[in-house]
């Protein structure tokens, strides 16, 4: 049965709240009356007023144990800190690829795994991974980020079975285009991170899967 979810009785945690869609999701909560630590591997870069800056870096699991130990009391974690290489599957730099798996799958791996017992012990919450429709398709060119997202998105999908019983949800958006630093070079429609932001925590308040 789903539940409405309130957003102002949230504590959430953003990752790569810094910039592009992760800083509009963390002013949306705002808006919303949520109390919002918005983490970034360079928390000096945050500039949203009235969010707790918190050094995160998703690659790195001595950084996750630190965040985890300052915001005890999150309820609700929303996994957005992500990478883009271009790199090819066929004939990309192998660390390149190792990295968007790293940052995508394993850092979200990480994350979640650093901050699951927290949410249980507060009650329960939301856990939202931000995906891609690359999630479900692949295009000539990136195919390591495809490849990542697939991966991220096999994830939700078993983290939503095996945190269930812990009262913990767990939900996907999988995004297109977006205007952001990202899809600079893209020249075809882009929806704005600002309306993507909404979608996504409408979703989370309608507590949908995806």
């Amino acid at each position: 049965m789903k539940i409405k979810v309130e957003i102002s009785k949230q504590i959430a945690l953003v990752t790569g709240a810094n910039r592009g869609l992760g800083r509009y999701i963390a002013q949306e909560l705002l808006s919303r009356g949520a109390k919002v630590y918005a983490g970034a591997r360079n928390p000096e870069m945050i500039d949203l007023p009235g969010v707790i800056p918190l050094q995160l870096d998703v690659t790195d699991e001595k950084s996750i144990a630190k965040a985890a130990e300052i915001a005890k009391d999150v309820t609700l974690l929303i996994n957005n800190a992500g990478s883009f290489t271009g790199a090819s599957l066929l004939d990309g730099e192998i660390d390149k690829i190792r990295l968007e798996m790293d940052t995508h799958y394993f850092g979200t791996l990480r994350v979640i795994r650093g901050f699951a017992s927290i949410i249980e012990k507060n009650g329960g919450g939301t856990i939202l991974n931000i995906l891609s429709v690359l999630s479900w398709l692949s295009l000539n060119e990136g195919g390591a980020y495809s490849a990542a997202k697939a991966a991220e998105w096999s994830l939700t999908n078993s983290f939503r079975l095996e945190l269930a019983s812990k009262n913990i949800r767990v939900a996907g958006l999988h995004v297109g285009y977006m205007d952001t630093d990202m899809t600079a070079g893209v020249t075809a429609p882009k929806s704005k991170p600002a309306d993507i932001a909404k979608i996504a925590i409408d979703g989370i308040e309608d507590d949908r899967y995806e």
